[in-house]
């Protein structure tokens, strides 16, 4: 009488028994079974002629629950060492409300097209060629609204107050002061 050779679904039971019995875990036995069958499929091309296809499987399945163990307890090391580095560097949260806020109100007080495009090149992370696509406007002008963005959050870092907006400073420019000149006949005079 011939032996069957077993087939992996054949092996899922044992398999996710000896998962079990390894993590205490129902739901982490699953994922355990399930990592255990990615590898073997990633390495099958290992697996010899004739070797004991149960046997390689709960090989692969122990040494992936090896490998977790050893990434949960560096994890946990690196957490550690995170969350006392963390609660001697962090400033009292009140103040990084506050000063979310006053970045966010001046952000706010930019004007509608430096704003966007300070949003896709800082927030975004889009490089100025493509913030310039993505706004429809050339190069040069993306810098030139950079620019002016950059400079009016400087200002009121520094406490330079607040910079008017392009319709608020709008009836200054509409008003341009003109130097009248006389066709050479006399003194410049303005009007």
């Amino acid at each position: 009488m011939l032996r069957k050779r077993p087939d992996v679904l054949d092996l899922l039971v044992p398999l996710r028994r000896y998962a079990r019995s390894l993590t205490r875990d129902s739901a982490q036995a699953d994922d355990l079974v399930h990592d255990t069958l990615v590898r073997a499929l990633e390495r099958q091309g290992t697996l010899r002629p004739g070797t004991n296809l149960r046997t390689w499987l709960m090989t692969v399945l122990h040494n992936a629950f090896i490998d977790d163990q050893r990434r949960r307890k560096v994890e946990a090391r690196y957490a550690d060492a995170l969350g006392h580095i963390v609660e001697e560097a962090t400033p009292p949260a009140q103040e990084g409300h506050v000063r979310l806020a006053q970045v966010r109100e001046a952000f706010g007080r930019l004007p509608a097209e430096q704003r966007e495009a300070l949003h896709l090149v800082t927030i975004e992370g889009l490089a100025y060629q493509e913030a310039a696509d993505v706004l429809g406007i050339p190069i040069g002008t993306l810098m030139s609204r950079l620019g002016r963005a950059r400079a009016a959050l400087r200002n009121i870092e520094s406490g330079g107050g607040t910079r008017q907006t392009e319709a608020e400073d709008a009836p200054a420019r509409a008003t341009p002061r003109l130097r009248v000149v006389d066709g050479g006949a006399g003194p410049a005079r303005a009007s």
